[in-house]
């Protein structure tokens, strides 16, 4: 009863958000409906809402108090950008290494119970100006000592029950749509113990900030129905909450500069940063097709210092491919690697120098350079188009793509477009914009194939709808945002093609998740991560798994993880931290790695089956782990997998104990990855004494048998051939020619065994015998062949003599006829008629 009490307290409470008057103002301090930044709510830019009485501005009581704490915080340091760390040297990093190897030996043990913060200075000051705001009912203080208490801001001891306290009373105060999603997020997780998990609930507050236009909420709320978390898979729910998220995104990014904004992709598994989630070559992604192949002469193993300070080098040195290389680096950047539009420009500049002088390209040029200064060009115009580390200048972006494009360059086709599409600096050319788009993207460049297809989609006819949907596609293999919306579109609503929800949901799920800056908290987690935080970490990366990434639930669950190793190091050897309890979670871990599995990452499934083998976060589920295993065996991507149902068959763990199956999988297990070469041997090595044991005892488990070999009958032709190319090429090879010229049997050897020498001599002479055989049967058939054919030329010859004798004789009888009746015939001759009437002789 008292369940049912709270449900229907919630419902009530949301109808009451809903229909709050505009006399009480919602006081949202997350920047805006459309999500907050984790460097908003650390300096807590929050206006301050008011209540709007007669004309009049009214300030909520306790404001004052509110204006004096935030001073007190200002005060302060919160460093507010990243810090990039310089890799060290090969001298340095094994100096490092070998001070973490050397044992301590503690004399005291270390303390059970970390000891309890305690605020002094500012930050004390400020707490209690707030928490006395917040008896005021205060919604700015009551935020703000939730997030205090929640992310440990200025150095604040984290209070999850407190934060939770808070999160709730300012909820049930106005309703607001930050607090409202942070109660699901301490619904779904449980994080910090807080309260005990209840899906369900957490997708309820959930959806009552997603209503309010919150949009890490509205996405959290799509991907639940996407996944069927605490409620039934919905594709029409989910791509409905999708689209609200990508129609934020897609705006976001048109309203940059020309081009579309910009940023730096953050999200990443950091399982990758030690070689996956089994560590190098165990994982499946550094392993078989995903491992790096690295030789001698290859960077795969090359810090991004290492290459800028090569490139850098050459660069110097007149190569004009480094300085380009150079300049796309710093106007690209990477995480850990921040944007520098200053060195960029100095680095294409240096390119384009070299071609151009005083506006025209030089006669005597090294092969290459139009191409390369020609793609400089392209970026110095995108540059001044966008004003980024130039003053923007239509005039002179058009001067650099003029000069780009002469020389066939895609984005300075594109880059002229732009300005003739839209009039920047030049009068409007649609018909001239289109053409350059086309020769862009006949080169691949996925903006301009954007551009290209958003042209075709405006003519609205089929044949038009069926080019712009190809164009978007080839755009969308390079992740262009833009094309993924299109997409999205046209198959959200059957535009050029079938309506699919499921194609729609993909296309708005991506398009949402690429606009991290302006959805998710991804740089945050990096940052805290990189600074060492990593309870802060594992906070920020929550947030973003509960909104779908997959990366994100990855990555809570690897620092959940407590089996990284089996390896144990003994504590005075290899002295280590104690854990948080945050940190400490396995039914977390479980879950998130479950949820990464759902999403196609095989290393989570292997994980999954695990937890389940071990009964980590769960109850031991041998059948579920077996599951786990081959499905992530399916596609021989896992050698982990295969070893382990490997393992399973041979000891009878979950599988029938059947030690040719466990052979099976353990070769299967090699030949996925080449690197698990020591481990399979020995396992096989181990696996066949148990084997003969149990052959030679007669046991009743399946020992390892030889593959049938399929046999082939073979004509006497195939079989000679056969012999021939077998024992023609590469009588030496290898080992085996060297063994060859050292005779067992030379002076100072071992004496060779009369069994072999016999062996060797009767199967030297079985060869000769046959081929002997062989030799006397084609001569025999030879010389049956050429008697026959003398037999029939004999034949023939007295066929010829016979006719001859017979003619002869025919003629003499009728010269003889002749004789005897004269010149005319005789009477009762039969030409008697004849001649008598005239007909013979004439």
């Amino acid at each position: 009863m008292r369940r049912h009490l709270s449900w229907l307290f919630l419902l009530l409470q949301f109808v009451l958000f809903s229909c709050a008057g505009p006399q009480v103002a919602q006081h949202v301090l997350d920047a805006d409906s459309a999500g907050e930044t984790k460097g908003e709510r650390d300096t807590f830019h929050a206006e301050v809402a008011a209540a709007q009485t007669g004309g009049q501005t009214v300030r909520e009581p306790g404001a004052d108090l509110v204006d004096s704490a935030l001073v007190e915080l200002r005060k302060i340091y919160q460093p507010l950008h990243h810090h990039t760390r310089k890799s060290r040297s090969i001298f340095s990093t094994l100096g490092h290494l070998a001070l973490k190897a050397l044992p301590t030996f503690r004399l005291s043990a270390p303390p059970a119970e970390p000891a309890k913060s305690v605020l002094t200075g500012p930050l004390h000051h400020a707490a209690k100006l707030l928490e006395e705001s917040a008896r005021q009912n205060n919604s700015d203080a009551l935020y703000l000592l939730a997030e205090l208490n929640f992310y440990g801001n200025y150095s604040h001891p984290k209070n999850f029950k407190a934060a939770f306290d808070y999160y709730h009373k300012l909820s049930a105060l106005n309703g607001n749509a930050s607090a409202l999603h942070m109660l699901g997020l301490m619904y779904s997780t449980g994080v910090g113990s807080s309260v005990e998990r209840d899906q369900a609930r957490a997708l309820l507050y959930y959806t009552f900030a997603a209503n309010q236009g919150h949009t890490r909420a509205e996405m959290t709320v799509a991907y639940r129905h996407h996944a069927g978390i605490g409620t039934p898979k919905n594709c029409a729910t989910a791509t409905k909450y999708y689209k609200r998220v990508a129609d934020k995104a897609i705006d976001w990014y048109r309203s940059g500069p020309p081009g579309g904004m910009g940023w730096i992709a953050e999200a990443y598994w950091i399982a990758d940063e030690s070689g996956g989630v089994y560590g190098e070559g165990a994982s499946v992604s550094s392993a078989g097709m995903n491992a790096i192949k690295a030789h001698p002469n290859s960077d795969a193993y090359a810090s991004i210092e290492d290459i800028i300070e090569y490139l850098d080098l050459m660069s110097q040195k007149g190569d004009f491919k480094a300085s380009f290389n150079l300049g796309r680096i710093y106007y690209e950047g990477q995480r850990g690697l921040p944007k520098n539009f200053d060195l960029a420009r100095k680095y294409f500049f240096t390119v384009a120098q070299k071609f151009w002088k005083k506006g025209r390209p030089v006669e005597n040029f090294k092969p290459g350079l139009d191409k390369t200064a020609s793609k400089a060009a392209g970026f110095i115009g995108r540059m001044y188009t966008r004003g980024e580390g130039v003053d923007q200048s239509f005039e002179r972006a058009k001067v650099w793509f003029d000069r780009g494009s002469e020389f066939g360059d895609a984005q300075a086709h594109y880059g002229l477009g732009l300005l003739l599409l839209h009039g920047y600096g030049v009068k409007k050319n649609i018909v001239k914009a289109t053409n350059l788009f086309k020769a862009a993207a006949d080169q691949d460049f996925a903006p301009a194939q954007v551009q290209y297809g958003s042209l075709y989609i405006d003519q609205g006819y089929a044949d038009d709808l069926s080019a712009a949907n190809h164009y978007f596609e080839l755009a969308a293999r390079y992740g262009n945002i833009e094309a993924l919306y299109y997409l999205a579109e046209m198959n959200n609503f059957g535009v050029g093609r079938e309506k699919s929800c499921s194609l729609a949901l993909g296309f708005y799920k991506n398009v949402a998740e690429k606009a991290e800056p302006l959805v998710s908290s991804w740089a945050e987690a990096n940052l805290a991560l990189e600074e060492g935080d990593h309870e802060l970490a594992l906070l920020e990366y929550l947030g973003a798994a509960e909104q779908g990434y997959e990366r994100a639930q990855n990555n809570v669950a690897y620092m959940l993880d407590p089996e990284k190793s089996r390896l144990i190091i003994p504590q005075w050897l290899y002295p280590r931290a104690p854990k948080s309890s945050v940190l400490q979670n396995p039914t977390l871990a479980l879950i998130f790695w479950t949820r990464s599995a759902r999403q196609g990452n095989i290393d989570a499934l292997v994980k999954m089956g695990d937890y389940y083998l071990n009964g980590i976060g769960a109850y031991p589920d041998v059948d579920k782990a077996v599951q786990c295993y081959t499905a992530a065996s399916e596609y021989h991507q896992s050698a982990q997998a295969l070893y382990n149902l490997g393992w399973m068959h041979e000891n009878g763990v979950g599988l029938n104990q059947d030690f040719h199956l466990a052979k099976r999988n353990y070769d299967l297990a090699l030949e996925t990855n080449e690197e698990a070469y020591l481990p399979v041997a020995l396992s096989l090595l181990k696996l066949r004494v148990r084997s003969a044991w149990n052959t030679i005892t007669n046991g009743r488990i399946n020992s390892i048998q030889d593959e049938p070999t399929p046999k082939k009958d073979w004509s006497l032709s195939e079989w000679i051939a056969n012999f021939l190319q077998e024992d023609m090429p590469g009588y030496y090879e290898g080992d085996d020619y060297e063994d060859s010229i050292y005779d067992d049997t030379m002076p100072g050897g071992d004496p060779g065994l009369a069994g072999d020498i016999d062996e060797g001599i009767v199967e030297s002479l079985v060869i000769v015998v046959l081929a002997c055989a062989l030799v006397g049967l084609l001569l025999y058939r030879q010389q049956r062949q050429q008697a026959a054919r003398r037999a029939e030329d004999e034949r023939q010859q007295q066929g010829v003599l016979g006719n001859q004798q017979h003619q002869q004789q025919q003629q003499q009888i009728q010269q003889q006829q002749q004789a005897e009746r004269g010149f005319f015939p005789q009477l009762g001759d039969p030409d008697f008629g004849q001649w008598a009437a005239g007909g013979v002789g004439h």
